[in-house]
């Protein structure tokens, strides 16, 4: 097995007394794109800060390319960084900031104008070298911030939440073109992101932190679909979490509100009598009985949304509270709120998470 291109091990960080990054461990492989996501103060822009020797960690080591770079300078690791702030030169035209660091390096005049010409035509503005940063929308500066941090060709490219200001339509429009490019060019990627739907949609791997630590690694489908913490199945999309009581651990049998059910997944060492605590995605649930669906529980109605092609709709089971959404049937109108109804879910989509 190749070894891998970046390797974070046993990586600390903090600020006094304050620790931010806790023991973290990642090996990414050549061409992989990694994402960190976690909220705000998880630790993840200063992990990113760390690979690219912005910042210096407590204890640990960073290898790029089977080079140790732990406690080299960001210009000794041939890395190439995008900020969620543009930060692009205001006096200088576009051709001029994406070939500034190849004109630092001190590359001949011919070689900075092919490849400034290359990296205008891979970000698709062509005609746009003699602009400058305050001709531009906000959409078309991140490309130019891209291109430059591109043009020396690094090693390995990272990415500080460089969508996050920008407005929802764009910002998807250039994830695709990030990844796009990334794909192409075949580099190295870690991007740092809050927003759920761009780690989902971007990465080879997700890296969920919290509290200075990876709580899961893993792909998007991983990560949605088999979260490990409770954390990590609240943070990544929307969740139902069902408290339930262990009836029969050996054949997972459990009890939620009035009625038992049985589970797939391993009950991890409960025993008769534990708490549970289960979780179940809203696609995952069914108003009424469905055949795909073997699992039926009783349930009161709470709350009724009509929103045009979908209803969503709030349901109560014992103590739980369960929201689904059902398509709109013009031949049949939705439940009201207070009615006795049923919901069903496959067992193998309830999830046992890690309290």
């Amino acid at each position: 097995m190749a070894d891998p291109f970046l390797s974070i091990q046993s990586v600390r960080k903090s600020f006094g007394n304050v620790a931010v990054v806790k023991d973290f461990n990642l090996d990414v492989d050549r061409g992989e794109f990694v994402s960190f996501l976690g909220p705000s103060g998880c630790g993840k822009t200063t992990m990113l800060r760390m690979v690219a020797g912005f910042e210096q960690p407590t204890s640990g080591t960073i290898k790029i390319g089977g080079k140790d770079v732990t406690y080299l300078k960001p210009n000794q690791r041939k890395v190439g960084m995008v900020f969620q702030a543009y930060a692009l030169f205001p006096n200088l035209t576009v051709a001029q900031n994406i070939g500034f660091g190849l004109r630092v390096a001190g590359k001949p005049r011919a070689e900075i104008e092919a490849r400034v010409k290359e990296m205008l035509g891979i970000i698709k503005l062509p005609d746009f070298g003699a602009r400058y940063p305050y001709q531009l929308s906000g959409g078309q500066q991140q490309r130019i911030a891209l291109a430059r941090a591109l043009a020396p060709s690094p090693a390995l490219l990272l990415l500080d939440e460089p969508l996050s200001a920008l407005d929802a339509k764009v910002r998807i429009s250039l994830r695709e073109e990030i990844r796009s490019i990334q794909k192409r060019l075949g580099i190295t990627t870690i991007f740092v992101t809050h927003d759920q739907e761009e780690a989902l949609s971007m990465s080879d791997r997700i890296v969920v932190m919290n509290e200075g630590r990876a709580d899961q690694t893993g792909t998007p489908f991983e990560i949605y679909n088999k979260p490990t913490t409770r954390f990590v199945a609240n943070f990544v999309g929307t969740l139902n979490v069902l408290k339930g009581t262990v009836v029969n651990a050996a054949n997972g049998q459990v009890k939620i509100g009035d009625d038992t059910v049985m589970l797939d997944s391993d009950l991890g060492g409960r025993k008769a009598g534990d708490s549970v605590s289960l979780a179940l995605r809203p696609e995952a649930v069914s108003l009424g009985r469905n055949d795909l669906r073997e699992t039926s529980v009783a349930a009161t109605i709470s709350e009724v949304h009509f929103l045009g092609s979908v209803i969503r709709v709030r349901a109560k089971v014992g103590d739980n509270s369960v929201s689904l959404d059902t398509f709109n049937d013009p031949s049949a109108p939705p439940p009201s709120a207070g009615s006795a109804a049923e919901i069903s879910f496959a067992r193998r989509d309830l999830m046992v998470l890690d309290d």
